[in-house]
């Protein structure tokens, strides 16, 4: 086993720790759309000039400067809403951050993957575990420009790190971009601008555990009805007392609409956020709090009724059941998906896909689906894998961080644990051990089904191996079966097998009955009785 790396033991997912719902705003007047629209602009405003400070401290931001944003703020809006512009800042820049550093990452194994093949001979093969030479003295010449290039970028990008400096767009850089390139988007200047501006709006505001239903600044009642707390320069719009605005609109949650309830009732912490589809002309306001921690299933309990190991493609999920000690049951399942069109057709896939995974793992009554924990953050440089475009463009296509967040939330609503696995190998071995000897002439297996069962194996903490090395033939009985998926209980001996289905042409058929008679041994002692032996009469004396 040299040069196998080191493997990450399995571990069984914690549940989702926050709940968020949605529900339309219908019914709206023009005048509470011309109230929502100058809310969002003015807090917007104070949002981006707030934004502006936090990027300018850098890492010398704390709770002295944090406090001194948040009384500047306090001055044109609310405490309330100042604590949720600086905390939404604040967040934001802790994002930007944590993008800096991968981007840092990613610089870095390119860079590395430079230097190994620019250090190679031009036209050195390569292996499987390393890439070659550069094909051409060309080809030579432009790789060591793009390292130039890469090394440039990374002396930059670690500079802006050290300093704690990130580049951070209100709306979204993709959409800032969008301005020059209309036509391609299927956008007007004027859509573009009011979708640019509804982008940086700010109508947002953070729950208060004991106030009135859970929130002061957006406030929303059982029946439904929904009132802001207006920032002081917008106190004359209005409508009520208290500097309060209610709209004329009342929602009520289709989607865990009792528990949302609840809460409200109850005055515990809910979240709120208004926002404005420029494309449907639709306003939607969205719920959102937090759960209590919920204790993760012990991995001991979870893979005693067996898991189910899911193989993650491009197109569909591989999925095979195993029972507690690691044996294939039944057949290989397929869930197909198609990964195209627009971003919400293919999440749309997606879950239907997992909820079909879902359904079906509680049908068998199975607590445990395995995945693997994948990330190709380093799979995706074009250093790495050169021409094969193709290639890095299905790996780039997997979903894998949304996958995993929605399954884990997903199998939450149904009771069911995930088991995260590592993805070393699984394919590989997958193939190797299981997939020749689960071939039947009804049962066609994939490369990708042998690597659901690898999955599930890994995740029960057994080998993947479908065989270990048999012992030595005179200490068998002390070594012990020879099966890696033997139960605890097993014989010590291999014992009687049941008759195997894909068997030889001199082999016993399944039936257990005998084509033909066996043939008469050939030695004296072994003759059967119905043959008489004769003395030739020669061989008597005359």
């Amino acid at each position: 086993m040299g040069g196998v790396r080191a493997l990450a033991a399995p571990f069984v997912v914690p549940g989702p720790s926050g709940v968020s719902v949605r529900d339309r705003l219908k019914h709206l007047t023009p005048e509470d759309e011309r109230v929502l629209r100058a809310v969002g602009e003015h807090q917007g405003v104070l949002a981006s000039r707030d934004l502006n400070v936090r990027c300018a401290q850098g890492l010398e931001h704390g709770a002295d400067t944090w406090a001194v944003r948040k009384r500047e703020l306090t001055r044109v809006s609310s405490s309330r809403i100042a604590g949720a512009i600086t905390k939404a800042s604040h967040d934001q820049w802790a994002l930007a951050r944590r993008g800096q550093a991968a981007h840092i990452r990613s610089l870095e194994a390119g860079i590395r993957t430079l230097k190994h093949r620019l250090s190679l001979p031009v036209g050195a093969k390569g292996t499987k575990r390393a890439a070659g030479g550069y094909r051409s003295k060309g080809e030579w010449f432009r790789k060591s420009r793009r390292l130039a290039d890469l090394e440039a970028r990374h002396a930059a990008v670690m500079a802006d790190w050290r300093t704690g400096r990130v580049r951070v767009v209100r709306g979204g850089k993709r959409l800032l971009n969008t301005r020059h390139h209309l036509a391609e988007a299927g956008l007007t200047e004027e859509r573009r601008r009011a979708r640019w501006e509804s982008e940086r709006w700010f109508l947002a505001a953070d729950g208060e555990s004991g106030k009135r239903f859970g929130n002061e600044t957006i406030r929303v009642t059982p029946d439904g009805r929904v009132s802001i707390k207006l920032p002081a320069p917008l106190a004359h719009l209005a409508n009520t007392k208290h500097g309060r605005y209610t709209l004329a609109s009342t929602v009520a949650f289709a989607h865990r609409g009792e528990e949302w309830a609840d809460r409200i009732q109850t005055n515990r912490t809910v979240a709120y956020r208004i926002h404005l589809d420029t494309a449907r002309g639709r306003w939607y306001r969205t719920a959102s709090w937090q759960r209590p921690l919920v204790q993760t299933v012990p991995w001991e309990r979870v893979r005693a009724g067996g898991v189910i190991g899911v193989d993650t493609n491009a197109d569909h999920f591989a999925a095979y059941r195993l029972d507690q000690h690691g044996n294939p049951v039944g057949e290989p399942h397929r869930f197909a998906y198609r990964l195209t069109g627009t971003t919400q057709h293919r999440d749309a896939q997606i879950r239907h896909a997992l909820t079909r995974l879902l359904h079906w793992a509680r049908q068998i009554g199975v607590t445990g689906i395995a995945i693997e924990d994948l990330d190709f953050t380093a799979e995706k440089t074009r250093e790495k894998h050169g021409r094969r475009k193709k290639f890095r463009q299905l790996i780039s296509g997997i979903p894998t961080g949304k996958l995993k967040a929605r399954l884990v939330s997903m199998a939450a609503e149904q009771g069911l644990a995930i088991i995260a696995v590592d993805p070393a190998y699984t394919s590989k071995w997958g193939g190797q051990h299981w997939q020749k000897p689960l071939t039947t002439p009804r049962r066609k297996m994939s490369r990708h089904d042998a690597a659901g069962i690898a999955i599930g194996r890994r995740a029960l903490g057994h080998p993947i191996r479908r065989r270990t090395a048999p012992p030595p033939h005179d200490r068998r009985d002390r070594v012990g079966h020879r099966t890696a998926q033997a139960a605890p209980g097993a014989r010590r001996r291999e014992g009687t097998r049941p008759p195997a289905t894909d068997h030889a042409t001199r082999d016993v058929p399944p039936s257990g009955t005998r084509k033909r008679q066996p043939s008469a041994p050939k030695t004296v002692r072994g003759a059967p009785r119905t043959h008489e032996w004769v003395q030739h009469p020669l061989m008597h004396p005359g």
